[in-house]
């Protein structure tokens, strides 16, 4: 019987990190893996530059395997907490508008002075 239910967010410890994922201790003493498809919306090359050994984490149990050891995910709460920090001000999308050519600019003249080195 598995005591933490799909949807459920967990603090948990890291036990170990491997090229596929991250292996947790939950607090009722169960475990769990992260696959490395489930850390970050971006692409992973190196689990290590997420998480260390005795790290605390926070994920979300997103399914079960046997012996009572869960799928979980970082990235489904990540996804929550960035939608939360986007907030349309009353000029929508006008500032954006505004700024995006003078960055584009800013980065392209970065861009050149770093192909002239």
């Amino acid at each position: 019987m598995y005591k933490y239910k799909i949807g459920d967010v967990v603090t948990g410890k890291v036990t170990g990190i491997v090229n596929y994922g991250i292996f947790v201790s939950l607090p009722d003493g169960t475990s769990g893996l992260i696959h490395i498809s489930e850390i970050s919306n971006h692409f992973v090359n190196n689990v290590s530059d997420y998480v260390t050994l005795g790290d605390k984490i926070k994920f979300q149990v997103i399914g079960y395997r046997d012996n009572n050891h869960y799928k979980l995910s970082i990235k489904s709460i990540l996804d929550k907490e960035e939608r939360k920090k986007i907030k349309e001000t009353s000029k929508g999308f006008m500032t954006l508008k505004k700024l995006l050519p003078v960055w584009v600019k800013d980065k392209t003249r970065e861009i050149k002075e770093n192909t002239k080195k």
